[in-house]
């Protein structure tokens, strides 16, 4: 649910696989009177309006079916789709885009630092004048995470899920069930040492999930203490960067980081080629682990919460929320048409893209349906009581709510805690004294 370098420059950064795209220019409706008028009054017919939107899912998973379904029924009102990868480069280059006058009407945020960046820029819509369509009530409450200066910039669209993706013929050759809701940092070890066979991993972390384990303990525990200063080197903190090291260097059951980095490792690929009986990523691996064709498997897939960290806590929370928040440029020539758009394709015209894991938010959108369209014609490949335990359970969830800045410091210091460039203590400390940095210097 979630907005931005050292020598040791940010490897996870460069890393990042995610999906975001880049875009053409859009053409309004007064725009294209005045651009060509005698056109216009000879045909007698207005110009349909043609809207750019950028995304970060590639157009063949869904987006560009939700666009053509949209643009069959509007021919007034055309979309066009581009995509730009939801990397450090990507959003650069969506950002610039934007701030240039590229032609951007509508664009989507992965991450909250990300769109407040942009409403700082001037780059994002504030919703509030729109008053036809109650976000907090279609889409519950916890759009509000998304919320920057009690406004809304963005229409949140899709239910974010994380979670951990089990190769279950591997589980049952080594006798171990499916995971339970409250397994913890210590069974995920103890798995991962067991399912290790040969050259197959016991657990692999997708890059961009790195942070979950420990945003999950600090968004229980609190990223601040009361004092209002870091609780980024909590306890339960410590203890999942400690397991992680273990099963890097101690059980080998997991790859380290830096060969992960360097390699630019195709988790995704490798979970469902079978090099690795766990996979600790998001819903948007369903795009690939449903394309049979491109990623055949002979395994049936489970799933299973990210563990907690101990057995006793009790405030953890799973990475979550909501995603996919859609903003209008508020520089677009076409406001009110891409508010139309917008509107359509959160109640459901993003349907299409249930097959690849995103799930509507909307109250009003069909979650069955959606289901079906998750599930395809490969139900028969997955475990679908964990499937529906988890990916479509409730738990207390969180959207990352910190500033970029911190985000980025602290994958500095846990990175070189994982390449064994320094010890936890000290990445606990600089992590600690860096956000405290910019807390005092950010005060309100």
């Amino acid at each position: 649910m979630m907005n931005i370098k050292k020598t040791t420059v940010s490897l996870l950064s460069a890393a990042l696989v995610l999906g975001v795209t880049a875009g053409c220019g859009s053409s309004g409706e007064k725009a294209a009177t005045t651009t060509s008028p005698s056109a216009s009054s000879a045909s007698g017919a207005k110009k349909a309006v043609t809207l750019t939107m950028w995304g970060g899912v590639p157009g063949e998973s869904g987006p560009q079916a939700a666009v053509d379904n949209w643009n069959a029924k509007n021919p007034d009102i055309q979309v066009k789709y581009e995509r730009f990868v939801n990397d450090d480069a990507g959003n650069l280059k969506l950002d610039t885009a934007l701030t240039t006058n590229q032609g951007i009407d509508l664009y989507v945020n992965y991450t909250l630092a990300g769109l407040t960046k942009r409403i700082d820029a001037g780059t994002a819509l504030d919703l509030s004048e729109f008053k036809d369509y109650n976000i907090d009530d279609k889409m519950g409450t916890d759009a509000k995470d998304w919320k920057v200066k009690d406004k809304y910039y963005g229409l949140p669209t899709k239910k974010n899920v994380s979670f951990v993706w089990l190769n279950k013929n591997a589980l049952d050759e080594a006798g171990l069930a499916v995971p339970s809701l409250d397994w913890t940092m210590d069974d995920l070890q103890q798995y991962a040492a067991k399912l290790k066979k040969g050259t197959r991993w016991g657990f692999t972390e997708h890059i961009s999930a790195y942070p979950n384990f420990f945003d999950g303990a600090n968004a229980g525990a609190g990223f601040t203490k009361a004092d209002g200063t870091s609780n980024l080197d909590d306890p339960t903190v410590r203890k999942a960067y400690e397991s992680m090291f273990n099963m890097m260097y101690t059980d080998k059951s997991m790859p380290l980081l830096g060969e992960q980095i360097t390699s630019k490792m195709p988790t995704d690929a490798m979970f469902l080629k079978g090099e690795t009986a766990m996979l600790g990523a998001g819903e948007f691996i369903f795009r690939s682990s449903n394309n049979m064709k491109d990623f055949p498997r002979d395994f049936k897939i489970a799933f299973a919460t990210l563990p907690k960290v101990t057995k006793d806590q009790t405030n953890y929370k799973y990475p979550g929320g909501l995603g996919d928040v859609i903003s209008i440029n508020p520089n677009s020539k076409n406001k009110e048409q891409a508010w139309k758009f917008l509107k359509w394709y959160a109640d459901g015209g993003m349907m299409p893209l249930a097959s690849g894991g995103r799930i509507p938010s909307s109250k009003d959108a069909n979650v069955e349906e959606a289901i079906k369209l998750l599930l395809g014609d490969n139900e028969k490949t997955y475990d679908v009581d964990s499937l529906k335990k988890v990916v479509f359970g409730k738990f207390p969830t969180y959207t990352a709510t910190m500033a970029q800045q911190v985000i980025d410091a602290r994958r500095e210091e846990y990175e070189k805690y994982f390449l064994k460039a320094q010890s936890l203590d000290d990445t606990l400390k600089n992590t600690v004294k860096r956000h405290n940095d910019y807390l005092s210097k950010n005060k309100k």
